[in-house]
């Protein structure tokens, strides 16, 4: 057989992968798609802000527990059938959720459906990792780096324009017709395979339980942490005491245990374990939004208005991921990670000199350098990460891979959160030192603020305190500008200390994985 003949890819085989990769996409933009309506959702559930956090949390929670367990469910249950009835729970979820009638009942269908569509994410991987030939992977690769990166970029302005435009309601029905999709296609593509039911007699159960207790505290503690005051809420503390335990035990079995649900000896394998630490900061860069936080408390700008902004980075991504596979075929692969993870963090820096009048205009070339960069690391580095593994070893590759970039946005996301808490209480007393009713300067400006709200109709000791008080806000939001800045130059640091990594990665070929070993 020639290797033309070989490399051959029929089109059935092209529906499935194509099939998978929309699921991936539909469970990554799930994560993101209900922050620019959580307001929206809150209030029609009569949910605190602090109570309908757990509306994100409670997804994000439930996911993180399935993406391991993916690759040895898939073999016990067979992939097709397993795809088959996760795909119509995530549907059927989906809809529960919009038909929520209380937070439990929504925060019950969330984790639901975090839990039926966590699988999507890990499991379009495998199927591109054991159908395709390694010549056609890197085409693979770049379909799936579609939905790791352009699907959060655009996650959270779709969620603001359906619920501008409709009601928050369909942010939960747009999953209905591509999950019909993904249904139809896994049906026809994906070949059935005789379920291994035995395998759940010789299941690795206390791992299991161990890795769910363990991440999902770790998830809630990450979520929950900066919002409850880390440490001195009760929750969070015990929490932590648990994640420690639970991942100790967890780590301690699946090392030790000859057959192990998921084969954590994969990261001591030199790329896939410095693809996976390139693979975490990419998460933290991905999926921490603190531009939309900024637009909104900086700028006032609307979902849609945020979103206008957001589009410069995730549009251009579609014109940019065809080539990959191209540019793979011709530049190191190295090479094209360290510049995808240069450009991103040059965009980060970018960002990291805002001001009070930064708004699209000045915020667009960022947008596209970032977007320039994103898919030159997602493709590149996940052929990196699985050139010359087992192909047995797709499903426990798939499943750390991906959750390595879901704990990454994780931590990040606790990270700039706290930092920029307690940076813009640090701008706030080193700007409130500068501005002193003694300082002459600020002096004026009280004076004119408060002439200002005389000729508003205001009495003299009414102007002076509304004065004040102006002053202050501006003060504050001033330092809210530079904690902001702060968290885009945190970022850019991660990633660029993160690029260390790519200089000790062994060279590949554009292939993928191999056959086998």
């Amino acid at each position: 057989m020639t290797t033309a003949t070989a490399d051959r890819v029929s089109l059935k085989t092209w529906i499935g992968v194509f099939g998978t990769v929309l699921g991936a996409f539909m469970a990554v933009l799930d994560i993101q798609i209900t922050n620019s309506s959580l307001r929206d959702i809150q209030a029609a559930l009569g949910a605190t802000l602090e109570e309908g956090s757990w509306i994100s949390t409670s997804y994000l929670v439930a996911e993180i527990i399935v993406i391991p367990l993916t690759g040895w469910l898939s073999q016990v249950f067979s992939v097709r059938r397993y795809l088959l009835v996760n795909a119509t729970l995530f549907v059927f979820f989906s809809i529960a959720c919009a038909f929520a009638w209380n937070l439990p009942s929504m925060i019950v269908a969330r984790a639901c459906q975090g839990f039926t569509g966590g699988i999507l994410i890990p499991m379009s991987f495998t199927v591109l990792l054991t159908t395709l030939p390694p010549s056609k992977q890197p085409i693979g690769m770049a379909l799936f780096g579609i939905t790791a990166t352009f699907a959060p970029s655009i996650g959270p302005t779709f969620g603001g324009w359906l619920t501008e435009n409709f009601s928050w309601h369909y942010v939960f029905y747009i999953n209905l017709i591509p999950g019909l999709m993904l249904l139809a296609a896994v049906w026809y593509a994906i070949d059935p395979r005789p379920m291994q039911l035995n395998l759940l007699k010789q299941g690795d159960w206390g791992g299991i339980i161990a890795m769910a207790i363990g991440l999902g505290s770790l998830q809630v503690v990450l979520e929950e942490g900066s919002r409850k005051d880390w440490f001195s809420s009760d929750l969070i503390l015990r929490l932590s005491i648990l994640a420690v335990i639970f991942l100790s035990l967890f780590f301690t079995i699946e090392l030790t245990r000859k057959r192990p649900f998921i084969n954590l000896r994969l990261l001591k394998e030199r790329n896939f374990g410095l693809a996976s630490v390139v693979n975490v900061s990419l998460g933290l860069g991905l999926y921490v939004y603190i531009l939309p936080l900024y637009l909104g408390q900086i700028q006032g700008y609307t979902a849609m208005q945020t979103g206008e902004v957001l589009m410069w980075v995730g549009f251009p991504q579609l014109f940019v991921i065809p080539f990959v596979p191209k540019l793979m075929q011709k530049i190191d692969v190295r090479i094209l990670i360290g510049t995808g993870v240069s450009l991103f963090a040059v965009s980060c820096f970018m960002n990291s000199t805002l001001t009070s009048n930064s708004g699209i205009d000045q915020l667009r070339w960022s947008q596209l350098v970032r977007a320039m960069g994103q898919p030159l690391i997602m493709v590149p580095l996940s052929t990196v990460a699985t050139a010359g593994l087992p192909t047995a070893q797709a499903g426990s590759a798939s499943g750390l891979f991906n959750m390595m970039r879901n704990l990454g946005g994780s931590f990040g996301i606790a990270a700039v959160a706290t930092l920029l808490t307690q940076r813009e209480q640090f701008h706030s007393n080193r700007l409130g030192e500068a501005v002193s009713q003694f300082n002459p300067a600020a002096q004026e400006a009280i004076n004119q603020a408060t002439q200002y709200f005389v000729s508003r109709g205001a009495d003299l000791t009414t102007a002076q305190s509304q004065a004040i008080a102006s002053i202050a806000n501006r003060v504050r939001q001033q330092a809210y500008i530079q904690a902001f800045n702060d968290c885009f130059y945190f970022i850019g640091i991660a990633l660029l200390v993160s690029g260390i990594a790519v200089l000790f990665f062994k060279k590949v070929k554009a292939s993928g994985m191999s056959a086998g070993h």
